[in-house]
Formats: C-alpha cells, sequence, structure tokens
C-alpha cells in the first residue's frame, strides 16, 4: 500500500493531536498531585520554605505543559494546512477543517481551555510562594 500525502497529513495531524489530548491529561494528573502537596503542607503549617519551593514547583509544571502545548499547537497547524489543501475537492460537507477555520468561535477552543488552566496554576503556585515567602520573612517558622 502506497503512502498518499492525504493519508501521511491525517495521521501526522491525529497523531499529534492524540499526544496534545494526552500531555494535557498528564498535566491534570501532576497538577492534581502537586496541589495535594500544597495543602498538605499548609494543612501541617509546614516550614515556609517548603511552601516556597511548592509553589515554584507547581507554577514550573504548567509552564513547562503550556510550552510542550504550544508545540503540539504548531505540529497540528502544519498538517491542518496541507489538509485544507485537500479538502478544496472535497464537497463542502466533508470539509471539517475548512468549515471549522468558517464558524471558529474564539472562545470555544482547547487552547482557550487550556491556556486557562495553566494560567490558573501559575497563579496558584506564585501565590503559594508568596505566601511562603512572607512566612518566611516575619520569620514563622512553625506558623
Amino acid at each position: 500500500m502506497a503512502l498518499t500525502a492525504e493519508t501521511y497529513l491525517w495521521e501526522h495531524w491525529k497523531f499529534n493531536a492524540d499526544q496534545r489530548l494526552k500531555a494535557f491529561n498528564f498535566f491534570v494528573a501532576f497538577a492534581i498531585f502537586a496541589n495535594g502537596m500544597v495543602f498538605t503542607a499548609l494543612e501541617k503549617h509546614a516550614h515556609p520554605l517548603v511552601l516556597i519551593f511548592l509553589g515554584g514547583l507547581a507554577s514550573l509544571l504548567a509552564l513547562v505543559f503550556a510550552i510542550v502545548d504550544h508545540r503540539s499547537r504548531q505540529l497540528l497547524h502544519l498538517a491542518k494546512q496541507g489538509l485544507k489543501e485537500f479538502e478544496k475537492d472535497l464537497p463542502l460537507a466533508c470539509r471539517p477543517f475548512l468549515l471549522d477555520d468558517l464558524h471558529k468561535r474564539r472562545w470555544v477552543r482547547y487552547t482557550v481551555a487550556f491556556n486557562l488552566l495553566f494560567g490558573l496554576q501559575v497563579l496558584f503556585g506564585l501565590m503559594v510562594a508568596v505566601f511562603g515567602a512572607t512566612l518566611a520573612w516575619r520569620g514563622a517558622t512553625g506558623w
């Protein structure tokens, strides 16, 4: 079976779309774990340096996954351009990529949802780190 351009583009797009969702699922799992550590540290009145570390970890986690997601979007875009070219020869009802561009709703997209959650995780981590730094500055080791 010969590999056609359309099959190649579709497989590339499908693989990267799947990887993007898997990466986001890992982000959610890691975020739950990191946030659980933060809440446990707060409950146990951990040393302020622990809070600074955990807040930084939570923020860093979100930033790393945001970078990975950005790269996934770039790879998806590369294949999408070729698939839209292929779709031009198909009936209008069989052009999902072209139709999506025509009816795109700016706020109803995976990217918006993902970035909102990444941003909230960064904010949460920074707030925890600032709280820990404030405690450390006040000299509250066992607050």
